[in-house]
């Protein structure tokens, strides 16, 4: 069973707000006239944790949430054990747990890094970046992208020498305004083919392009825009347990 945080949060502050206001409008009154004016414990922890509860689920839900990096899939723009903060307010603004959209504020754009929720198994999160918007024809071939026929500016710029892949090729991308990093293994296959985008949904691939199960495969695919949590747009902090300690200088990373 997976254990939903922000389903935890709504209901504890359902709890502790009813708790707190029963108290406030009928058991206090019945105290008081009793001559016992000593508040239980309970109540006394409603009140302390209502609007802590409270607070945190209206950050998480409407402007900020944490994620953690766990896979290499999006190297080398986020690494493993990567922290990031994903701006919940960036395609509008969506009710806790029913995630029904109550604001439109703007729609993804080509080369965003996204988290979503994984449309087999909506309880799972992905990251990736946009690579196809609604009605877009993607190609991907020979490890070159083409978008409605036109084809992504590459340039691929020696062997990658930092983290343990071994082999990987560093490449620079560019996808409408913003020109990002990916990774490119000479003679690995991945998955091609013509992809072709439907309304109301995205094509998302990871920045590692031959280590990434993304929306050229089967469990991923087009991703529904009621999918889409926020856009990444910050590292936090860096610590992957199996190396000996954080790396400082990706904390503050603006995520490109």
């Amino acid at each position: 069973m997976v254990f939903d945080f922000e389903v935890a949060l709504v209901a504890g502050g359902l709890l502790t707000g009813i708790v707190w206001m029963l108290d406030r409008l009928v058991f206090r009154k019945r105290r008081e006239t009793a001559g016992n004016a000593s508040e239980p414990t309970i109540v006394e922890y409603s009140r302390s944790f209502f609007p802590i509860i409270v607070l945190v689920l209206l950050v998480r839900s409407f402007l900020f949430e944490p994620f953690r990096i766990p896979s290499s899939s999006m190297m080398p723009t986020l690494l493993i054990g990567d922290f990031i903060f994903v701006n919940k307010f960036s395609y509008g603004l969506r009710l806790p747990v029913t995630r029904t959209k109550v604001v439109d504020v703007d729609e993804p754009r080509r080369g965003d890094v996204v988290v979503f929720r994984l449309p087999s198994d909506p309880k799972t999160n992905y990251i990736k970046r946009v690579v196809g918007l609604p009605g877009d024809v993607v190609e991907y071939r020979d490890k070159h992208l083409s978008i409605n026929g036109v084809p992504v500016d590459l340039d691929v710029d020696g062997l990658y020498e930092d983290g343990n892949l071994r082999g990987a090729h560093l490449g620079y991308e560019r996808l409408g305004e913003a020109e990002h990093e990916v990774l490119l293994f000479p003679g690995r296959f991945s998955r091609e083919g013509i992809f072709e985008v439907p309304e109301g949904h995205y094509f998302l691939m990871g920045d590692n392009r031959d280590n990434s199960r993304d929306s050229r495969y089967d469990g991923v695919g087009f991703v529904p825009e009621a999918n889409l949590v926020g856009k990444a747009v910050r590292i936090w902090m860096n610590w992957d347990w199996s190396n000996s300690g954080p790396k400082w200088a990706r904390i503050g990373d603006k995520i490109t």
